[in-house]
């Protein structure tokens, strides 16, 4: 009996791995499954160890969710490339910038996060299971996109917090994932609070993923990532009249870098 289960399950790892050889959507099907299973489960358990650690909601559980998601670039066989990591290093609060591409970037972020750093994410992320419970306890502050007045009342609180606490905070300025090697319009929410908390924007950049990971063609391979951390753009004596400058300049910032670090022209 042990030997047919044991012939059984050497006959489906077998088939599996020709049907990925021979379909690249077979392959990238498995490959997402797995990435999501990965998650759900690692965040059951990182969320005792934050329980067990820090008691409950605090940004500190943060340094457990990186330790844990540093390990998943060695499943997919990513490597990162990082420059820049000294303009992290500034006094006070700040606001951090950056593209936003794909479900990946959950590794991209853990990679370089600073300390006492949380992130600004869409509500619905609260209703995602244990994924849900983990960015719960390291802090992540939740927005209702689909509400103007709501998210501007959080991000003012926000700014509060940010002082108080001594926070960095995180930032997907074009507001949803965008897997096209370019860059989204920005939103200005990340730079009125920037400007109205009167602390520096730090600019981080991925390089694009369209390589290794693209969606549209059932492509997921492994491939390296480059990231680069700008120099922080001060904001002291900024109003809310230079906020539009203040996007455009970053946006433009970031751009020529995302074309840079991705080998394509400008």
């Amino acid at each position: 009996m042990e030997l047919g289960w044991l012939l059984c399950g050497t006959a489906v790892l077998l088939l599996l791995h020709v049907l990925m050889e021979l379909s690249p959507a077979v392959n990238f099907a498995l490959r997402i499954g797995f990435y999501c299973l990965l998650c759900l489960v690692s965040s059951a358990l990182a969320a005792a160890a934050c329980l067990l650690v820090n008691g409950g909601r605090t940004v500190k559980n943060m340094r457990i969710i990186k330790a844990v998601v540093k390990t998943f670039k060695y499943f997919f066989g990513l490597r990162f490339e990082v420059k820049g990591l000294e303009n992290f290093e500034v006094e006070g609060p700040a606001i951090i910038v950056s593209n936003h591409q794909s479900i990946l970037d959950m590794m991209g972020l853990m990679e370089v996060l600073p300390d006492n750093c949380v992130q600004v994410g869409k509500k619905e992320l609260m209703y995602t299971g244990t994924v849900g419970l983990i960015i719960y306890l390291g802090g992540v502050i939740f927005i209702n996109r689909k509400s103007t007045s709501s998210a501007k009342m959080v991000m003012a609180e926000v700014a509060k917090t940010m002082a108080a606490d001594n926070l960095k905070v995180w930032v997907y300025p074009e507001g949803t994932r965008n897997c096209t090697g370019d860059l989204l319009p920005f939103k200005k929410g990340a730079f009125h609070l920037a400007v109205q908390a009167q602390v520096p924007v730090i600019p981080v950049v991925y390089s694009s993923f369209t390589t290794f990971y693209n969606p549209k063609k059932n492509l997921f391979t492994s491939g390296k990532i480059k990231v680069e951390i700008l120099p922080p753009i001060e904001t002291k004596g900024l109003t809310s009249d230079d906020v539009t400058d203040l996007t455009d300049r970053c946006y433009h910032t970031m751009r020529e870098t995302l074309f840079r670090l991705s080998g394509r022209p400008s």
